[in-house]
């Protein structure tokens, strides 16, 4: 993959850690309820697996919008622009579909997790908002930095 934005890799790194400590934390106050603890976890996974899914759509967005827009999409990947001739409103409407099908799954992960898998839901939901607390801490060292 080619190197990604510092922003982007810092928010990646905190929110990692806060559903980390969380995750801890949850383990920590109630060692006899994991069920918690592993909604934690599962709730970063879907954050961290929705932010992928933004990221990527975003990429290829900009990569057909603006011709020198930077590719962020694994190098062996290959390039998804059409070579057929296809019009681009049918190139939008596939980046939709990829777009809505990434949140049907994740959608379907939170269900797993919740009812199936029998996770907390509020350990699911305070791992699902380790990006917002990443964004917050960012946010934080922006405006304390001088």
């Amino acid at each position: 993959m080619r190197d990604a934005d510092p922003f982007i890799r810092r928010l990646e790194r905190d929110a990692m850690i806060f559903a980390a400590v969380a995750t801890a934390a949850a383990l920590a106050l109630r060692p006899r309820q994991p069920a918690i603890a592993a909604g934690v976890a599962g709730g970063g996974l879907l954050a961290l697996a929705s932010l992928w899914a933004i990221r990527s759509s975003v990429d290829a967005v900009l990569s057909r919008l603006v011709p020198g827009a930077p590719d962020n999409r694994p190098d062996d990947r290959p390039d998804d622009r059409p070579d057929d001739g296809s019009t681009p409103t049918r190139a939008a409407a596939g980046l939709g579909v990829k777009l809505a099908g990434r949140y049907a799954l994740l959608a379907l992960g939170a269900y797993v997790m919740i009812v199936r898998l029998r996770l907390h839901a509020i350990g699911v939901l305070i791992g699902a908002s380790s990006l917002v607390a990443a964004a917050s801490f960012e946010a934080v060292r922006t405006l304390r930095r001088p």
